[in-house]
């Protein structure tokens, strides 16, 4: 059985659809802090099974263990994390405590039953402001916020984790930008208050619920100016979460793995690709600049490929329609208002 902690949320959700159907059985860890128990409840619908769940804190041993204890658990997919680059600029502890410190408890529960398989979700803020892109992984590590250093932080806890035992079985996957959501329109990003991401706010624009989108930077060196990024469809990302799985026991070292297109799209690509799917206007302003944020940053997806028999296999026109299907059906994201 797989632990999948944060399974509620955005990522979360659709790599339990994914496993379902790849045959796997898993048990979600969530504490709803940045999630719903309407997506699960959603999934459910999806696979039509009931999904079995346990409500706790990844910072709390006695609530993972509660877990082991009931669940015969044998991998652990590593979602849970607070995730908002901004916020972890304003709110660094809270992204410490919360990102490192949940991490540790969970891989000591996991020794303490045996366990010593694990996927973790990483991030490309890993690389920092990158020398040059594509970006492989072999690329200098640095991180230009709080964030960025808790994914950091915690890929070298579990590289110091292996280095001891190597009984543990590890894979990073440094996730690319996630956007779209599941075909159904079931289950998609459902961000708490404003948006931290590019495609949740276009979404919320193009449907009404706010009224302009702020595009932070328009004299980045890119072709209009406008940051450019990676952007994944989620459910290609939830697939490299089983691919991650069916190859981790065959492992002879740590496995670090880039997911992403290979494709870099600016913002205001993605604003023409989302009117096109959407058939509304989404309007916008050039703000100034966010901080730590970078005016390129988009992978290189061969190595994943060559380990993981892994690739991308949904463009942006897709991306943006499911994104918008989601959106559309669900202008208040759970919530039954």
């Amino acid at each position: 059985m797989i632990l999948v902690t944060g399974g509620a949320g955005y990522i979360g959700s659709h790599t339990c659809i994914a496993l379902d159907e790849a045959g796997f059985d898993f048990v979600v860890f969530d504490n709803f802090c940045n999630s719903s128990l309407e997506s699960l409840k959603r999934v459910e619908k999806i696979i039509n099974k009931e999904i079995a769940y346990v409500e706790g804190d990844i910072r709390n041993a006695n609530d993972l263990q509660s877990v082991f204890d009931n669940y015969k658990i044998d991998s652990v997919i590593h979602f849970a994390g607070l995730k908002a680059v901004g916020e972890s600029i304003e709110k660094p502890l809270e992204y410490y405590d919360n990102n490192l410190n949940g991490t540790i408890v969970l891989c000591t529960i996991m020794k303490k039953n045996n366990c010593k398989k694990i996927v973790f979700s990483s991030s490309a803020t890993v690389y920092g402001d990158p020398h040059t892109t594509p970006i492989k992984e072999d690329f200098p590590l640095s991180a230009t916020n709080p964030y960025g250093r808790t994914k950091l932080f915690n890929e070298e806890i579990l590289r110091d984790l292996y280095t001891s035992d190597h009984d543990w079985k590890v894979i990073l996957l440094r996730y690319f930008n996630p956007v779209g959501a599941h075909k159904s329109g079931m289950i998609g990003e459902d961000p708490n208050g404003i948006p931290n991401n590019l495609m949740p706010f276009i979404a919320q624009t193009a449907v009404g619920k706010r009224d302009e989108l702020s595009v932070f930077g328009g004299d980045y060196d890119t072709h209009d100016g406008t940051g450019v990024r990676d952007y994944i469809h989620v459910v290609d990302l939830a697939q490299g979460h089983v691919k991650a799985l069916q190859k981790i026991d065959s492992l002879k070292e740590v496995l670090t793995v880039n997911l992403g297109t290979g494709n870099g799209y600016s913002v205001l690509d993605m604003v023409k690709a989302f009117e096109k799917a959407s058939g509304k206007k989404v309007a916008y302003k050039i703000v100034q600049r966010r901080a730590g944020d970078i005016a390129k940053c988009f992978a290189d997806p061969s190595y994943a490929l060559e380990v993981l028999g892994w690739k991308a296999t949904k463009g942006i026109d897709e991306m943006c329609e499911d994104s918008w299907r989601w959106q559309s059906n669900n202008p208040n994201g759970y919530t039954k208002s």
